[in-house]
């Protein structure tokens, strides 16, 4: 591949899939599914604890984009995920996922001019010591590593202190140009965060960072968390998942394909052949990808 000079790679980690294998949880009966969703359900009729106030504007005054202003992307949009290494911008894909920290509002700039619409990754679940904002964390809101050198899970309860420093990771995406946001570790429930997290304690964390997102006029994908796709999917835009073909779970991602939403997914360990047929079928957006997420990418 032409690697174009656009950003200069950096020394992070590259990201990996969200959920490693040590910490992946049991499946739950169905039965206890239904009975938790049904719950849940009742709990979030209520205000959700988001950055619009309801009047239309966020909480700094300004007003809110339109839903109708924000990109949509459809399912079967093609896609490049690329989070480690020099960016290469000759890929033949519609839409690129690429760090927010490590690109700049030029190479932004650039990828819109040829036509591709971008998605700011960051990570809202859990703290990462290699980023330059990692000080403003403090130690009472960070708990167990989630498996990774370098990160550890948030206390999603505390949204007095993680909401300000979300917004301000938002802001840089959406002064930066970009056009929609992936948010990373978005299922802290559903392992061993050190605190006692709930999955209405995740429900209302998933909806704030949508909030914040759409108050910046900036589209959000619901990244894994499958449990909770029936209670998420009107709050998000797209979804983004890992392996859900190794795993046999990718029916479970068709209420965004229904509601006429993408659902940009990636396998590791697959060749194309044991899962682009299905994929295809479902209308997913599916790349094999290497676990460093560099350049390379193999479509369906």
């Amino acid at each position: 591949m032409v690697h174009t000079p656009t950003d200069h790679p950096t020394t992070r980690p590259a990201r990996r899939p969200a959920a490693p294998a040590g910490f992946r949880s049991a499946a739950r009966p169905a039965a206890l599914v239904a009975l938790v969703l049904l719950l849940l359900a009742g709990c979030g009729s209520g205000p959700r604890d988001g950055g619009d106030g309801g009047d239309g504007k966020s909480r700094t005054g300004k007003a809110t984009a339109s839903p109708a202003d924000r990109w949509r992307p459809r399912p079967g949009t093609s896609w490049q995920w690329q989070l480690s290494g020099r960016l290469d911008t000759s890929v033949d894909a519609a839409v690129y996922d690429i760090d927010g920290f490590d690109h700049s509002k030029e190479t932004v700039a650039a990828l819109h001019r040829a036509g591709r619409k971008v998605i700011c990754y960051v990570s809202t679940g859990a703290w990462e010591d290699f980023r330059p904002d990692a000080g403003r964390f403090p130690a009472p809101v960070l708990g167990e590593g989630n498996g990774w050198k370098g990160e550890r899970w948030f206390d999603i309860r505390r949204t007095d202190v993680l909401r300000p420093l979300l917004a301000a990771r938002l802001d840089m995406c959406r002064d930066k140009g970009f056009d929609a946001v992936e948010p990373d570790n978005m299922d802290g429930y559903r392992n061993r965060t050190g605190f006692p997290l709930t999955a209405a304690d995740q429900l209302r964390y998933n909806r704030l960072v949508a909030s914040l997102a759409h108050a910046r006029g900036m589209s959000v994908g619901l990244k894994n968390d499958l449990d909770q796709i029936p209670e998420l999917v009107g709050d998000f835009d797209f979804a983004v998942n890992e392996q859900c073909a190794q795993y046999g779970e990718c029916a479970r991602l068709k209420p965004f394909v229904a509601a006429g939403k993408a659902v940009f997914h990636t396998e590791y360990e697959l060749p194309t052949g044991r899962f682009c047929a299905r994929s295809r079928e479902l209308e997913l957006s599916s790349l094999l990808k290497k676990y460093e997420l560099g350049a390379w990418r193999r479509a369906c």
